[in-house]
């Protein structure tokens, strides 16, 4: 039965491949799997690794392999290396007696070129909580800027983009006044063309600075999308604009103003999702249905705007970033952008700020319907933080767990987000 099982995975991860366009350099697979389908075992529970490495779907006789384990995204505490005579091993990698993740990365030289390949597994990650507190205030605090937000007109633009439209979907390069003098919020814009009130999906961008063309397929189905940026800047220019600011001056923008909770960059961003939500709002199309979907960093949006804004009535997920960002202080790991896995980030002021924008504590604050998923592999934003702001959700739940995916979705993950929305909505009251 093992022997199937591990075929059956080498067969699907050879799949993925496939699907996801990995690199070329990738003729020669490294592959680690548990023993276990699930990739979940009990604390105290003892793992073994089997590992494989094929060139062209055939192993590799005769390979030299170093292998580390780790603590999710922690230092390895355990290294070696093996002959793999036949192109396979057995790697005993211990065990975990606390709620985590513990991953094995496995290294190969074939013809002096390296190749790696990972697996995580998980102990009891439905016990993992987030080390990160919730401020006393921190209610009060999105309360008074939601407040201040609302104050300020909207002052909406709709300029239709007559290029990107099809025969069901108008597309409009749109902005609307944020939550300061002069700072602007810009996205693109699909309602369907035929007459009659719709749902929204507010589609929270993830990390990185691009242009945006419209989701015009899935509006066509029966949905208005506002697909927006966070940096106050048009979303329709040529992409040079976008890789200069990204080297800039937008570069590392996820910790300008760390230090102090009422000018962190993050402000302006939160506030403008909520006032993203105002904008559909205006629209004579809106049937008053709204999910906000996103990933990585858009997945935390969808998870915070759901908690700042009660007019979500539903989110999508995948891999959300800036979960439980102070887990490195406590000795675990921290989410995207990883920005106290240096210690010399760790200052109090910082700590402090990061606990006002910390995915977990908007997650404490969700009541409505989610998808969310990720997988085992992801270092990115590591399962270790995306578990412990899904566990303390209290509210209706789905999760598609693809354990060997790294930071980035298989195309099930993708068709299942985009169905349970479409979905979600329309069956909607």
């Amino acid at each position: 039965m093992k022997s199937y099982r591990f075929i059956f995975l080498i067969l699907f991860v050879g799949l993925s491949i496939m699907l996801y366009a990995q690199p070329a350099e990738r003729m020669v697979q490294v592959i680690v799997s548990p023993e276990r389908a699930d990739w979940l075992y009990k604390e105290g529970e003892k793992v073994n690794f089997k590992v494989m490495v094929l060139r062209c779907n055939v192993p590799v006789q005769n390979v030299e392999i170093r292998y580390e384990v780790s603590e999710d995204m922690m230092k390895a505490h355990k290294t070696g290396t093996q002959l793999l005579k036949a192109g396979t091993a057995d790697i005993n990698v211990g065990t975990m007696k606390k709620p985590g993740f513990l991953r094995c990365r496995v290294f190969a030289k074939y013809q002096n070129r390296e190749y790696e390949g990972l697996a995580t597994v998980g102990f009891s990650p439905e016990k993992l909580q987030p080390v990160t507190e919730m401020p006393d205030d921190f209610l009060d605090f999105w309360k008074t800027n939601k407040e201040a937000a609302a104050k300020w007109d909207l002052e909406p633009t709709m300029t239709l983009v007559s290029e990107r439209c099809t025969d069901k979907v108008n597309v409009y390069h749109i902005s609307f006044q944020n939550n300061d003098y002069a700072s602007r919020m810009y996205g693109m814009l699909c309602i369907p063309k035929a007459p009659g009130k719709y749902p929204a999906i507010l589609k929270v961008p993830g990390a990185g600075i691009r242009s945006y063309r419209g989701e015009t397929e899935r509006a066509a189905k029966g949905a208005i999308i506002l697909e927006i940026g966070i940096h106050g800047i048009p979303v329709n220019m040529p992409g040079s604009v976008y890789n200069d600011l990204s080297m800039g001056a937008l570069k590392s923008y996820h910790s300008f103003n760390l230090d102090n909770r009422d000018k962190y960059y993050y402000k302006r961003v939160y506030m403008g999702c909520v006032k993203a939500i105002d904008f559909i709002y205006t629209l004579p199309e809106f049937n008053g249905n709204l999910a906000t979907f996103g990933g990585s960093q858009g997945g935390a949006l969808s998870i915070i705007v759901a908690g700042l804004d009660s007019r979500v009535k539903g989110l999508v997920s995948y891999y959300p970033a800036l979960c439980d960002m102070a887990g490195y202080a406590y000795g675990r790991a921290g989410g995207w952008p990883h920005m106290f896995k240096t210690e010399i980030n760790r200052t109090p002021d910082k700590l402090k700020t990061a606990g006002y924008y910390d995915v977990v504590n908007f997650a404490r604050q969700v009541k409505v319907p989610g998808f969310y998923t990720f997988g085992y592999n992801d270092m990115v934003c590591p399962p270790t933080t995306t578990y412990s702001a899904y566990n303390v959700i209290n509210a209706p739940k789905e999760l598609f767990v693809a354990e060997t995916t790294g930071h980035y979705a298989y195309a099930e993950q993708t068709n299942a987000a985009w169905r349970w929305v479409m979905n979600f909505l329309k069956n909607c009251k």
